[in-house]
C-alpha cells in the first residue's frame, strides 16, 4: 500500500521539448526587458543633469536694449539694477555702450545704471547733424526722461564721452549728483588748436575714417589698417574701441560689433561729425566752466592718455612724456570745480581703465555714490530742522542770500557761479565758432 501510494503520488519530472525556453532564459529575457524599459528614463535624467550651454555675460550688448525717443529718433539704452542716484555712462570717440560691459553689471548690484549708444552708433538711430556735445547731452537727457529714468544722476564719461557729460552737467546741474571722469579729454584746459594742428587731425584721423565709410557705402573692399609687428593685418572696420577683436569680450559680442562696423554707414557719419565738431565743443566748454559746489568729483588718470594697449604704448620719448604730463595736469584742474574732488591714478592701465583696472572705476563710482547719498541725507536733516524752526518762529520774509541758503537747505541746488576767468589756460572767445558741418539744425 505504501509503495503503491508513493508510486501514485510521485510528481513526474518535466520534459522540455525543443523550441521551449529554460528557466534561465526566461529570467535573462525578463531582466533585459526591465533594462530596456528604463533606458528612456535614464536618458531623460542624463539630459536634465547635463550643463546648459554657457551664455556670455556680455551678450546683452550684442542686441538692442531699450530704444527710446530722443527727439524724433531713438537712442539705444541699457539700464540695469535699481536705486538712486542713477549712474549714467558715456563712451569715448568711436566707442559705444559695450565699453562698459565689465563694470556696468557690477554697479547694477547696488544702484540703477545706464549706458547708451550715441546717435548713429551701435543700435541707435541716426540723429540730426552736426554732432556736437551740446546736441548729444540734450538727446541723452530727453531719452532718459522718456525712459522714465529721472535724476539725480552720477555722470561717468570716458575720453571724448567726458566732454558730453560735462556739457550735460552744465545744462542740467540741478539733476546732477556727481561726476566721474575716466581718463577723459581735458579739452577746456588745453590751448585752442592751431590751423596746423587742425590740418594734421584732418589728415591723420578724419580722412582715413571717411575712406572706410565710403568703401562700405559703395560695397568696395575695405582699406587695411597700418600693419602691426607680429600681428595679423586688419581692415578699417576693426579700428573701433581700442581695436577689434577685443580680448575682454566674448566671441559672440566681438562678432556682432564687427558686423555693425562693416555695414552701418550712419555710424561713420556720426563719428566723422563728432570729430569735426571738436573745436566747437572745446570752445563751449571753455565758456561754460562752472562750480559743482560740494557735488563729489572723481578724476581717474592713467598717465597713458590716448594709449589703447600698454603693449603698444609709444616709445618713451621726451615729446610723449611731455604730452602725458600735460594731460595729467590738465585733468587735475577739474579738482577746482568742487569742494569734494579727488584725482585717482590707475598705475597699470591704458586709457581704457574700465578694461584694465575695472575695480578702480567701480570704487570711484561707489565713492561718489556714497558721498551723494550722504549729502542727500544731510540736506533732508537740515530741511527738517529748518521746518521745525520755521514752525516755532513768527513768519517773516526771506530775501537775498538768505533765500538762496534756504533753497539749498531744502535740497534744491543753488545757482552755481562760473569759475574766475583766471583759471582759463587761454583767452575765452567772445562767442562760439559756428559748427563746421554742413548738417542742418542748431547744435
Amino acid at each position: 500500500m505504501t509503495s503503491l501510494w508513493k508510486s501514485e503520488t510521485r510528481i513526474p519530472k518535466p520534459v522540455w521539448k525543443r523550441g521551449t525556453c529554460s528557466v534561465r532564459e526566461v529570467i535573462v529575457s525578463l531582466l533585459a526587458f526591465l533594462v530596456l524599459a528604463a533606458v528612456p528614463e535614464l536618458a531623460v535624467a542624463q539630459s536634465m543633469d547635463a550643463p546648459t550651454p554657457r551664455v556670455p555675460a556680455d551678450i546683452v550688448y550684442a542686441r538692442p536694449g531699450q530704444l527710446v525717443d530722443a527727439g524724433g529718433f531713438r537712442l539705444n539704452l541699457y539700464c540695469m539694477g535699481s536705486g538712486s542716484p542713477t549712474v549714467v555712462f558715456d563712451s569715448g570717440w568711436e566707442d559705444w555702450a559695450p565699453a562698459w560691459a565689465k563694470v556696468q553689471p557690477r554697479i547694477a548690484q547696488w544702484t540703477r545704471v545706464c549706458s547708451y549708444d550715441r546717435a548713429g552708433a551701435g543700435f541707435s538711430e541716426p540723429g540730426p547733424m552736426p554732432r556736437t556735445s551740446v546736441r548729444a547731452a540734450g538727446e541723452l537727457h530727453t531719452a532718459l526722461h522718456n525712459a522714465g529714468v529721472g535724476g539725480p544722476y552720477i555722470l561717468v564719461g570716458a575720453a571724448f564721452g567726458g566732454d558730453n557729460m560735462r556739457v550735460f552737467a552744465d545744462r542740467y546741474m540741478s539733476e546732477v549728483a556727481g561726476l566721474v571722469m575716466v581718463d577723459a579729454d581735458p579739452d577746456e584746459f588745453e590751448p585752442a588748436e592751431t590751423p596746423e594742428q587742425q590740418h594734421r587731425r584732418e589728415v591723420g584721423i578724419i580722412s582715413p575714417l571717411r575712406d572706410c565709410r565710403n568703401a562700405i557705402a559703395e560695397h568696395k573692399p575695405l582699406p587695411m589698417l597700418p600693419p602691426r609687428p607680429g600681428r595679423s593685418q586688419r581692415t578699417c572696420a576693426q579700428q573701433f574701441f581700442r581695436g577689434l577683436p577685443e580680448t575682454e569680450w566674448s566671441p559672440e559680442l566681438n562678432a556682432r560689433i564687427l558686423e555693425i562696423a562693416q555695414t552701418k554707414v550712419a555710424m561713420y557719419d556720426a563719428f566723422l561729425s563728432e570729430m569735426e565738431q571738436t573745436p566747437w565743443d572745446e570752445a563751449y566748454l571753455r565758456q561754460h566752466r562752472r562750480s559743482y559746489g560740494a557735488r563729489p568729483i572723481r578724476v581717474l588718470t592713467s598717465g597713458n592718455h590716448g594709449v589703447g594697449h600698454l603693449e603698444t604704448k609709444p616709445a618713451d620719448t621726451s615729446a610723449h612724456r611731455k604730452y602725458e604730463q600735460e594731460s595729467t595736469l590738465a585733468q587735475a584742474r577739474w579738482l577746482a570745480l568742487s569742494s569734494n574732488a579727488k584725482q585717482i591714478f590707475a598705475r597699470h592701465s591704458s586709457e581704457y581703465i574700465q578694461f584694465d583696472e575695472p575695480e578702480t572705476v567701480i570704487n570711484a563710482i561707489r565713492e561718489v555714490y556714497d558721498e551723494a547719498r550722504k549729502g542727500t541725507a544731510e540736506h533732508r536733516s537740515a530741511a527738517v530742522s529748518a521746518a521745525g524752526s520755521a514752525a516755532s518762529s513768527p513768519p517773516r520774509a526771506v530775501e537775498g542770500p538768505c533765500r538762496r541758503s534756504a533753497e539749498t537747505a531744502l535740497g534744491q541746488p543753488a545757482r552755481t557761479p562760473a569759475l574766475p576767468a583766471a583759471s582759463a589756460t587761454s583767452v575765452l572767445p567772445r562767442r562760439l565758432p559756428a559748427p563746421t558741418s554742413k548738417g542742418s539744425g542748431e547744435p
